[in-house]
């Protein structure tokens, strides 16, 4: 693989995982202005905030995970994978809910579009990786052969 394809990778999981984990510890720590520019109000409802914060919990672990193969490539597979399913798992929820409720405000349109869009790259860098790692191995079993 070559230092272009790895910076890329990196930088890819960089932005994955702040944006994960920048969204999950906003949602912890200061709900109320987060989901007013959703145009949602929480500040009255507890429960409503209990349930939101909930997957905000995951949400913090997986963007971790995905920040795991920036510091150590060898881990960038799985980082990637975590991402492409975080992304692509949100992203489609929000079209079946377009689909079944109708379109929300503009910004969770667009959060849908920037999810699918950031999952689908993430995917499409697992498949490389993969792909690449696979090569390498079987070079490296040949190697051992001869």
């Amino acid at each position: 693989m070559s230092s272009t394809s790895i910076f890329a990778t990196r930088g890819l999981l960089l932005a994955s995982g702040l944006l994960a984990t920048g969204i999950a510890a906003t949602i912890l720590v200061a709900p109320d202005p987060f989901y007013a520019g959703y145009g949602i109000d929480i500040s009255t409802n507890v429960s409503l905030a209990n349930e939101l914060k909930a997957p905000a919990g995951t949400l913090l672990v997986a963007g971790l995970l995905m920040l795991v193969g920036v510091v150590r490539f060898e881990f960038a597979a799985t980082s990637l994978a975590v991402a492409a399913v975080v992304y692509l798992s949100y992203g489609m929820s929000r079209l079946l809910s377009f689909a079944v409720d109708g379109i929300p405000h503009t910004a969770l349109v667009s959060a849908a579009i920037l999810e699918l869009a950031l999952g689908a790259v993430c995917l499409l860098d697992f498949v490389r990786v993969r792909a690449s790692a696979r090569q390498t191995s079987g070079v490296k079993q040949l190697e051992g052969v001869a």
